[in-house]
C-alpha cells in the first residue's frame, strides 16, 4: 500500500497540473528533456552516427544538422542539450501552426456567430489518433488560436497519463500475485516487491514522456485536400448521373413509356419428386407442392 500511495501522489500530482494548467508548460519541459535523457543514455556511444541520425527521426520526429566531425566531439550531457533545443523549437514551431492554421476558421465563427456558440470542437491529429480538443470560443479568438495550443497539450498529457496508469496499474496487481511465491524460496516478498514496482513506475513515466512528447511533435490539424474534395464530389455526380441515366433507360420496365423490364434468367436446381420439398415441411415434393404436378 505504501509503495502504490507513493506512485499514486506522483502521477495524481502530473495530472492536477495538467488538469489546472498553471505548470503545464514546465511539465513538458521536463519531459522533453527526461526523453532526451533517456534517448542519449540508450543510443550514445552505443551506435554509429548514421544510426543515431535515423533513431534520432524515427523516436523523436527531428533531424539532426550535425556533420559526423561535430557529433564526436560532442559529450554526452552536450548532446542532450542539443536534443533538448531542437526538440522545443520543433515544438514551438508545431504550436504556432496549428494556431495560425486555426485562427482564420475561428475568427470567421466568433465575428459571425459568436452569440450562438459558446464552445468550439477542434480535431488535431498525431497521424495515427485524432484528439477532438474543446475550447472556448471567446478566448481562442482572443489568444488568435494559442488557445487550441494549450487545450491540445493538456488533452494528451491526461490521455496519456490516464491510459498508461491504468495498464500500470494492472502489471502491479500481477506483480503483487507473482512475488507472493518468493516466500517459498525464503526471500522477502517485500523487498522483491518495492524492487520489481520501482522498476515498472520508471518504465512507465518514461513511456508517459515518449507518448506525450512525439504526439505533439507530429500535431496538426487534419484538413481535406482541395483537389480531392473536388474529384470526389465530381465522382459522386457522374455516379448519380449513372444511377439515373440507368433508371431512364428504355431497357427498364416505366409503366409511363408502355415498356416492359426484361426479366432476368434465373437457374434452379429441379427438385425430384421423391426429393423432401423445398418449403421444409419434411414431407417428400411430390406429396407436398408438387402434388398437382
Amino acid at each position: 500500500d505504501d509503495v502504490m500511495n507513493s506512485q499514486r501522489t506522483v502521477i495524481y500530482k502530473k495530472r492536477r497540473n495538467a488538469l489546472n494548467g498553471e505548470r503545464l508548460g514546465a511539465d513538458i519541459a521536463n519531459m522533453i528533456y527526461d526523453l532526451c535523457v533517456s534517448f542519449v543514455d540508450e543510443l550514445y556511444g552505443v551506435v554509429d552516427f548514421d544510426e543515431l541520425k535515423l533513431e534520432a527521426y524515427k523516436m523523436l520526429s527531428i533531424e539532426l544538422d550535425l556533420s559526423k566531425q561535430e557529433y564526436s566531439n560532442l559529450s554526452r550531457n552536450e548532446l542532450t542539450e542539443y536534443l533538448y533545443g531542437k526538440l522545443r523549437e520543433t515544438h514551438k514551431r508545431k504550436s504556432v501552426a496549428i494556431a495560425n492554421q486555426a485562427y482564420p476558421v475561428i475568427k470567421t465563427v466568433f465575428e459571425n456567430n459568436a452569440s450562438q456558440y459558446e464552445n468550439i470542437l477542434v480535431p488535431v491529429s498525431d497521424g495515427s489518433k485524432v484528439y477532438n480538443v474543446v475550447v472556448n470560443l471567446e478566448k481562442t479568438y482572443e489568444s488568435q488560436g494559442t488557445e487550441i495550443v494549450t487545450a491540445y497539450n493538456k488533452t494528451v498529457v491526461l490521455k496519456t497519463i490516464d491510459e498508461l496508469w491504468k495498464e500500470h496499474l494492472r502489471e502491479m496487481d500481477d506483480l503483487r500475485q507473482s512475488v507472493q511465491a518468493a516466500s517459498y524460496e525464503q526471500k522477502d516478498p517485500l523487498l522483491i516487491y518495492k524492487l520489481e514496482s520501482f522498476d515498472l513506475f520508471k518504465t512507465m513515466l518514461d513511456k508517459i514522456n515518449k507518448s506525450v512528447v512525439i504526439t505533439l511533435m507530429k500535431g496538426y490539424i487534419p484538413v481535406e485536400n482541395a483537389e480531392q474534395v473536388k474529384e470526389a464530389r465530381v465522382k459522386s455526380k457522374l455516379d448519380l448521373s449513372k444511377m439515373k441515366t440507368g433508371r431512364e433507360d428504355p431497357g427498364y420496365n416505366d409503366p409511363s413509356k408502355g415498356k416492359s423490364k426484361p426479366e432476368p434468367v434465373r437457374v434452379e436446381k429441379k427438385v425430384g419428386r421423391n426429393d423432401p420439398c423445398p418449403c421444409g415441411s419434411g414431407k417428400k415434393y411430390k406429396h407436398c407442392h408438387g402434388l398437382n404436378e
